[in-house]
């Protein structure tokens, strides 16, 4: 089928029609973690949303460079331009180097995306590997006029920007809001408005990480890496970018106007942000101290939990709702994902085992193609899902021997769950417990049931009684059916 992908692009405020600036190649850029900590819940909504765009635009003949970047210095604690790095500060509260804390947690960050079976990305540049590029872009932007230096450091200038092009235009803001909005904190009266932004910071004689420039022994601002490595990597004009929308100001804002001061035009064709997790109607994130970490959420040891939650639980639960709204965190509605999901995969299960009649007794309806016209209509996950669940009915009532289903119509039932489950959505089918490392534990489970029906078909009752006795007392769930014998864990 021909595929008109709508994405909703967050400058216009809009759903269009993608079409990628370079015929069968796409350029995706998005905003990767600060390093400092382990991921949480909110880390895991953006790798995942953006996991299932890679996959979406792969599966449909794309090549597609995804660049996602790792900060690892620039980042302050207060904002863009003030207070202590956060790399610098957990190092010197955990008595390690600053590069030791970023490998730490960046091995963390990759396990624990692995575990949610997120694709690795083409490319993932670190912005400490990038610094001759960042202070080559700062340098554009002072040639250019609209930046300035003050006291070793390097400031954009906002309103001299916004004179001459739209400061503002992603987030929808207007150059007077913000100035009653911003306040002058201390330490930055060096800069001529408070609106302006770091390019290039001076380092204070306490701060680990610097590096000379031709302005100050210092460190980039933390909104020069994207700018500066989406050009490396992707070009001066690329097709997406993306990341959480509370990058949407001022990050991504201030990288549209650094790629304008620098090159004269905006570097970005679609802005794509999803929605933020909520605790309690509140952000999760480190800076407010809500968070909880997505080890927490695989062992259940975080107290505002009541169990653990696999990994495949925490995909399904962020893939059920539409990218661009806001998830609110309970231990219900994880729960409620954790049946949802077990439901869909012993629809997978019994779909594997079914026999095939000679001619169907019912007419499936074209699950695929309303799957494709749901991710064609921005990603909607949430409407590829419930089509699955219509699917599963029929699966259900072909294994209940209600209906019968031929060999064709499994064969594209089994197409669909493995195209749109599996390779699309990115949920692991094996096991909940450990993927293919199950598959020894699922053979010795479907012996059991055959020496089990080998028994009831000699009329040894008392055998059959005994395995099915004892696999209950385990926490498996069997059920004799027209099509064999099935089971599960309960």
């Amino acid at each position: 089928m021909e595929h008109n992908l709508l994405l909703y692009n967050t400058l216009h405020r809009q759903k269009e029609l993608f079409k990628p600036l370079h015929e069968g190649h796409v350029g995706m850029y998005v905003c990767g973690p600060t390093v400092y900590g382990d991921a949480h819940l909110g880390h895991a909504r953006p790798a995942i949303t953006f996991d299932v765009l890679f996959r979406y635009l792969r599966h449909l003949g794309y090549r597609v460079r995804y660049v996602r970047n790792i900060t690892d210095v620039g980042h302050l604690e207060h904002d863009a331009d003030s207070g202590e790095d956060k790399i610098a500060k957990k190092a010197r509260l955990e008595q390690l180097e600053p590069m030791e804390v970023v490998q730490l947690y960046l091995n963390r960050y990759h396990r624990d995306m692995e575990a949610l079976n997120v694709l690795p990305p083409s490319i993932e540049p670190h912005a400490s590997g990038h610094l001759i590029e960042q202070i080559a872009y700062v340098q554009k932007i002072l040639d250019a006029g609209y930046a300035y230096e003050s006291n070793g450091s390097v400031y954009f200038d906002v309103e001299k920007f916004n004179r001459d092009h739209h400061y503002g235009k992603l987030s929808g803001r207007n150059i007077d809001e913000l100035r009653n909005e911003t306040r002058t904190l201390d330490g930055q009266e060096e800069k001529r408005n408070p609106l302006d932004f770091a390019l290039w910071k001076k380092a204070s004689p306490e701060h680990i990480m610097h590096w000379p420039s031709p302005w100050s022994e210092g460190f980039p601002g933390w909104h020069l890496e994207c700018s500066t490595m989406g050009e490396k990597y992707l070009g001066d004009t690329f097709d997406i970018h993306g990341g959480g929308l509370d990058l949407m100001f001022p990050h991504h804002e201030c990288e549209i106007a650094q790629s304008v001061a620098a090159q004269g035009h905006e570097a970005v064709r679609y802005w794509l942000h999803n929605n933020m997790i909520t605790i309690n109607g509140k952000k999760m994130g480190k800076s407010y101290g809500n968070f909880i970490t997505l080890e927490q959420f695989y062992d259940g040891s975080h107290p505002a939990l009541t169990q653990a939650y696999s990994p495949m639980v925490i995909r399904f639960f962020i893939l059920q709702a539409h990218y661009r709204s806001t998830v609110d965190f309970s231990n219900e509605a994880l729960q409620g994902a954790e049946k949802a999901l077990q439901k869909m995969l012993d629809g997978y299960r019994r779909l594997q085992s079914l026999m095939p009649a000679e001619a169907s007794s019912v007419e499936l309806p074209d699950f695929a193609t309303r799957c494709y016209e749901a991710l064609d209509d921005d990603l909607n996950t949430p409407m590829v899902i419930a089509t699955l669940f219509d699917a599963c009915r029929y699966i259900n009532q072909a294994a209940d021997g209600q209906i019968k289903l031929s060999a064709e119509d499994l064969s594209k039932l089994r197409h669909l769950f493995d195209v749109f489950l599996v390779d699309l959505l990115g949920v692991k089918v094996a096991s909940e417990a450990g993927g293919a490392s199950m598959a020894p534990f699922e053979g010795a489970v479907d012996l059991l049931m055959e020496i089990r029906g080998n028994a009831k078909a000699a009329k040894d009752w008392a055998t059959s009684d005994l395995i099915r006795n004892k696999m209950a007392e385990l926490g498996f769930d069997i059920k004799d059916t027209k099509q064999g014998v099935e089971w599960k864990l309960k």
